[in-house]
């Protein structure tokens, strides 16, 4: 521990603790049965016992007597500390207490001159020493890097931190309360697994000694999840962990949480009413309405949503006969538009670096993307009326891929042609246990992913990922 101030404040707790001791207060305390904050605040009435437990903050001193803050995971409270009240020794010790302690008290509630309400204390008990200073003694935690790496402390000095993380927790409850009574029934599927699959991203790999074999970390649930459509689950939804072991930047985190949603029988079209329902709801219950955020960044959810096809979208930005263009004029045009076009790159590849770089960041209202070109979706069926197209739709909101969503392909034979375009010479990356699934019958069934941790940012209006992720992944320290 090498700050000085920090030093200095940790040796004076160290000695309010010995001194507390000496007192006959143990430092580290057991259970104590409590009421919590919100709820004893919601049932407050004038000369009513209760016993709270909390964090010690804002202590005002007074002498003889102490006004302070006590604080749980529910809220806040004011509790008032008299020498006349608890007793002289037990006020004694009590003047050893430091910002930051957790205690436990009892007493009675009454209403100061000021109006505030308030407990007053007829005893209290150590629970738990706090042996280096909260934020509060920095003058807030404001240092970002810090802030990720403590996040223990940022919760403390920022409560504005805290909300954001209640929103986010509210907001998976109710996907899963809208998910539940729509009939959906939650599943685990494996995330440590023998071959990568249902997406293109680098896996991590681990080892699993036990059956001597190398394993990955899941990079999406996909074809888990099928199998159990083909076992006769109807309708299932998985909303857990994947990994990529990509970049960080302020839209990725290599571990994010992710939503996937399969219904046999149903197509597109069931998707595209399922997420409409599912986002709606959240942004009314959770956020308060269908407009969230303000100004420039107010994002508008209300139905109908934007829906276009990318060929539209591309020919839009690019010029209406980009599809005809040859792949030379198509990327000097291109690199004209600002973008690095590599010189191996084919027209698909380049329309898609033009779609990804410069049209699916300037959709901010939520759109609706379709008509993916089929090779960029192996898992999905083509349009009927176009083999070159996907039945798909990419859900894009604030520049940002939230929910893309498929009519699946249910097609074993059609599947294993795909996969194999897509493996090239590397033919063990084809799952062949999820062919066999595949062939005793999958039924048609609809699919999609949501990414929480984005739809969490863009609900919230925030912009780094590592703000609704209460413990991201960082760079080691320089120093470590």
């Amino acid at each position: 521990m090498s700050d000085p101030e920090q030093n200095e404040f940790r040796e004076q707790r160290l000695a309010n603790m010995k001194k507390l001791e000496e007192l006959g207060y143990k430092p580290f305390g057991r259970a104590f049965d409590r009421t919590r904050i919100a709820e004893a605040a919601d049932g407050f009435e004038e000369g009513k016992s209760v016993r709270l437990a909390g964090r010690l903050l804002q202590v005002r001193n007074m002498g003889k007597s102490a006004f302070c803050n006590l604080a749980d995971g529910t809220g806040r409270f004011q509790i008032y500390v008299q020498k006349n009240g608890v007793g002289d020794a037990a006020y004694e010790a009590f003047c050893y207490l430091d910002v930051g302690d957790h205690i436990g008290v009892e007493g009675t509630f009454f209403v100061t001159r000021t109006g505030e309400k308030t407990l007053k204390v007829s005893r209290w008990e150590m629970l738990g020493k706090t042996l280096l200073p909260l934020p509060e003694k920095w003058h807030g935690l404001r240092d970002t890097e810090q802030r990720y790496r403590q996040r223990y402390l940022d919760l403390i000095a920022n409560p504005e931190v805290r909300e954001v993380f209640n929103r986010r927790i509210a907001m998976v409850r109710e996907i899963r309360d809208y998910l539940h009574e729509e009939g959906f029934l939650e599943v685990e599927t494996p995330m440590m697994q023998p071959q990568a699959g249902g997406a293109a991203a680098r896996p991590f790999v681990t080892r699993y000694n036990a059956l001597a074999t190398d394993m990955v970390m899941r990079i999406a649930p996909e074809l888990y999840l099928k199998r159990l459509l083909v076992g006769g689950f109807d309708k299932v939804f998985e909303l857990n962990r994947n990994f990529r072991n990509e970049g960080l930047d302020r839209t990725h985190n290599p571990e994010f949480t992710m939503l996937e949603i399969y219904e046999a029988y149903a197509d597109l079209k069931r998707m595209k009413a399922l997420i409409e329902g599912l986002i709606t709801r959240v942004a009314i219950k959770v956020f308060g309405g269908l407009k969230v955020g303000e100004g420039d960044s107010m994002i508008d959810f209300t139905l109908p949503w934007r829906e276009a096809t990318y060929r539209d979208l591309v020919c839009e930005r690019m010029g209406a006969d980009w599809f005809e263009l040859p792949v030379e004029s198509a990327r000097a045009r291109a690199e004209g538009a600002g973008l690095d076009i590599a010189p191996h790159w084919d027209h698909l590849l380049i329309t898609h670096e033009v779609y990804e770089k410069l049209i699916e960041k300037s959709l901010i209202q939520p759109t609706f993307v379709t008509r993916i070109p089929a090779s960029l979706v192996p898992l999905a069926k083509p349009c009927e009326d176009d083999s070159t197209a996907a039945d798909v739709f990419e859900l894009v909101i604030r520049g940002q891929e939230v929910a893309p969503a498929y009519t699946e392909m249910n097609d074993p034979l059609r599947q294993r042609e795909s996969f194999a375009r897509q493996a090239g010479q590397d033919v063990q990356k084809i799952d062949e246990d999820f062919l066999v699934a595949l062939e005793h019958g999958m039924p048609p069934a609809g699919g999609m992913g949501v990414g929480i941790d984005r739809l969490a940012m863009i609900l919230n209006g925030v912009d780094a990922i590592r703000d609704i992720v209460l413990f991201p992944q960082l760079r080691p320290r320089k120093d470590a």
